[in-house]
């Protein structure tokens, strides 16, 4: 297959014009290396979908530039970036077989027929595409036509695929099906990958890093196990995790964060970085709490919703936080579970585990 190549974003923006100028994409600073499967996160609006068209030579670079194997792309057209983009949708020729969908683009090149029927062979050896290559879009599964979709950007032999949310239109079940598919063929075929999407879970179980985005802003880029155990703001935070980390602000003192019922202490050196403040946002993962026994400290917690998902459960509640309720998630055994308008103890497994952001910035405390 096609050598890999880096890409870099550096200092790219996307600035869409008007009375209030909106800058889609915020000088960007991204490098992504040689055989990298990098995703791109965040909710609708952050600039995901503008970026990765920014690669694609879809949309301009106002400011900045775009590297591709370390060649400036950023005023090369679309078609000389030896870059395959995979949609939302499957934009399949319905006239077509899957076989001359999938070459089709080699044909306008006036690749040799034997060429284009070998690549496209194995394009579907690949994704497991063989026996249907006879047949017509409609005749397939909305599975089946990702796959071709896929195939016919495999056959161009790229330097890079984009893929821009392409399993929005598969059910629950085929997503996670497909999903494990696509993120197996990437580590076969070693071709870097960037990959947008707004689902967080498909994020880190598909990404060797992962970058959130904010309004136009990289808030941070990981590896998904560094952004669960070290978010860098609590917006990385709470949308990490399915669901997010618990976030209250609560009062602290020399000895540390106080949530009624309980003293969470924290190191040294994030008290000292909380400075004279006297409030920090802490930071608890539903599964960092428990629910507690008889002398054990703890907090009240009333049972609002209890979601069941076999083994587990996520139980949500409200503790009073300074008398305020406040809406916390705690995951339990799915034999454990309370029941809705229950009481509860809840208190912490490992105190070692919270978080503390800096209640005005929402930055992560050293510590």
């Amino acid at each position: 297959m096609a050598p890999v190549a880096e890409v870099s974003y550096r200092h790219a923006s996307r600035v869409f014009p008007g009375s209030s100028p909106v800058r889609a994409v915020d000088k960007l600073d991204l490098e992504i290396v040689d055989g990298e499967f990098l995703v791109l996160v965040g909710p609708s609006g952050s600039g995901k979908s503008t970026a990765l068209r920014m690669v694609a030579g879809l949309e301009d670079v106002d400011e900045g530039s775009i590297d591709i194997g370390g060649r400036d792309v950023t005023s090369v057209a679309p078609k000389d970036r030896d870059i395959a983009m995979v949609f939302q949708s499957y934009a399949l020729y319905p006239h077509m077989t899957v076989a001359q969908n999938m070459g089709f683009a080699l044909k306008l090149k006036k690749v040799a027929k034997q060429e284009i029927a070998s690549r496209v062979a194995e394009a579907a050896r690949l994704l497991d595409l063989t026996p249907y290559l006879d047949r017509r879009p409609n005749a397939l599964s909305g599975g089946q036509r990702q796959r071709v979709a896929m195939g016919r950007a495999i056959v161009r032999e790229p330097a890079v695929f984009l893929m821009d949310e392409p399993l929005s239109n598969l059910d629950a079940k085929l997503r996670v099906e497909t999903r494990a598919n696509i993120t197996a063929l990437q580590t076969r075929l070693g071709t870097t990958t960037i990959y947008v999407t707004h689902d967080q879970v498909e994020a880190m179980t598909m990404g060797h890093r992962v970058a959130v985005l904010r309004d136009g802003r990289l808030q941070q880029c990981a590896t998904p196990r560094e952004l669960y155990d070290s978010p860098v703001n609590t917006f990385v935070a709470g949308f990490i995790g399915s669901p997010g980390m618990n976030l209250v602000t609560v009062p602290v003192t020399g000895e540390g964060a106080m949530l009624d019922g309980l003293t969470v202490p924290l190191p040294r050196s994030t008290l000292d970085a909380a400075g004279p403040a006297k409030e920090i946002t802490l930071g608890v993962r539903p599964e960092t709490f428990r629910l507690a026994g008889e002398g054990d400290s703890a907090l009240e917690m009333t049972v609002r919703l209890v979601e069941e998902l076999g083994a587990d459960a996520f139980v949500h509640g409200e503790v009073p936080v300074g008398g305020v309720p406040t809406r916390v998630i705690v995951r339990t055994g799915g034999h454990e579970a309370p029941s809705f308008g229950d009481t509860v103890r809840i208190g912490l497994r490992d105190k070692a585990r919270v978080h503390a952001f800096d209640a005005g910035s929402g930055e992560r405390l050293p510590g």
